[in-house]
């Protein structure tokens, strides 16, 4: 039987308020990319996202935190742009530790599941 790839067999964690994805790999990079880029267009590009994707993500997670995680400035003269707040820090830090957390406690047991799958499905 051949051996899975690790980035073909892995666990995703999502965080959910109410029924929407407050935090999940997807918004975690696109924070990231944010507090790297200084705007949500820049960030969306540099994840493949088109820009309304990206502000989409960013308004869904602005509406599951008891404050925003990104603050938006508009354009202008001096060109707009945006931040991750304080709490969008602390959100992705939290979020970064839980998921070393689940890959560390699980990690054993997927190497085994990865045994038990395809290379590619069927």
């Amino acid at each position: 039987m051949a051996t899975v790839p690790s980035r073909l067999a892995s666990i995703r964690i999502r965080i959910l308020c109410g029924d929407e994805i407050a935090m999940g790999q997807g918004k975690a990079d696109l924070l990231e990319a944010i507090g790297e880029s200084g705007s949500i267009s820049g960030a969306g590009r540099k994840l493949g996202l088109s820009y309304r994707k990206a502000w989409l993500m960013v308004d869904e997670m602005n509406r599951c935190f008891a404050t925003p995680v990104v603050e938006t400035a508009k354009g202008g003269t001096h060109g707009g742009g945006a931040r991750v707040t304080e709490v969008g820090k602390d959100a992705l830090a939290q979020y970064r530790a839980i998921q070393e957390k689940a890959r560390s406690a699980v990690e054993d047991d997927l190497t085994r599941f990865r045994r038990l799958l395809a290379v590619q499905p069927r």
